[in-house]
């Protein structure tokens, strides 16, 4: 992927976050002094098998969890604490796409009222009109609005996280984690979301957090590529030179377990 980095200040910083979690009467450490910038405009990979701690740094990110020390940065501003009023601002430019899309999605709700949720919380009224704003979103991820009154059992794994992508795009933020979006769909249907969403990116200027376990699925995606184990930072680097020339035992590990991606990407 040609790089989008700008020489503008990061949007998003990670400095020296350490997480950490009771256990058997002392502490383990998930995180441990993990320091990296995303570039607004620009693709960071996180990768790194499971338990690597990865997931936890996305959801320090965003302020869904609190580190036991370190800063998080967006914008130049450091972020206050979650229960700070001041975070819930933030959250409208800041958003995560998860990495199941059958859990993500209320059954009970029909997708109009997922997608007006969003609306709702930060009592935000489009100025083109909710249900104008809600078709426009449909859109831009490849569905029609018939799909504004059916319930998710009525769509495929694909379609559902497709509306899951439009539910983070409702409030235009600018950043998104986004956490092993495809790795709970067929691989057709995940080349298809990766496509998506690069195609999101470019259009609309999105800066993506982008975690997987699959070096080919971050080379084709990224613009950097940053390696995580047992909570450390390990390789960070151009994602092409980083999968091509890795510095890293670790990372050759991983390149050498993740098959190839297919023709259809």
């Amino acid at each position: 992927m040609e790089s989008s980095q700008s020489a503008a200040a990061p949007l998003a910083e990670a400095r020296n976050l350490i997480k950490e979690y009771p256990r058997d009467g002392g502490t383990s450490r998930v995180v441990d002094g993990v320091s990296f910038a995303i570039h607004p405009g620009e693709t960071l990979g996180l990768v790194g098998e499971s338990g690597s701690g990865k997931s936890t740094v996305a959801r320090i990110l965003l302020r869904l969890i609190e580190p036991t020390a370190g800063e998080v940065l967006f914008d130049a501003v450091s972020l206050p604490p979650a229960s700070s009023a001041q975070i819930r601002a933030l959250r409208r430019r800041m958003q995560i796409v998860f990495q199941d899309p059958y859990a993500a999605l209320n059954p009970r709700m029909k997708v109009r009222a997922i997608l007006a949720e969003p609306f709702a919380i930060h009592c935000e009224r489009p100025a083109e009109g909710l249900d104008a704003r809600l078709r426009s979103l449909l859109q831009s991820v490849g569905l029609d609005d018939s799909a504004l009154v059916r319930y998710p059992h009525e769509f495929s794994g694909g379609q559902r996280q497709r509306i899951n992508i439009a539910r983070a795009l409702a409030l235009r933020p600018q950043f998104l984690v986004l956490d092993e979006p495809v790795s709970a769909l067929d691989v057709s249907v995940g080349a298809q979301v990766i496509n998506l969403l690069r195609d999101l990116q470019r259009d609309l200027g999105l800066t993506y957090l982008f975690i997987s376990h699959s070096m080919p699925l971050v080379r084709y995606l990224c613009d950097r590529v940053a390696v995580m184990q047992h909570g450390r930072l390990v390789e960070i680097g151009d994602a092409i030179q980083v999968c091509e020339s890795p510095q890293h035992n670790y990372t050759r590990t991983l390149i050498a377990a993740t098959p190839e991606l297919p023709a259809a990407v």
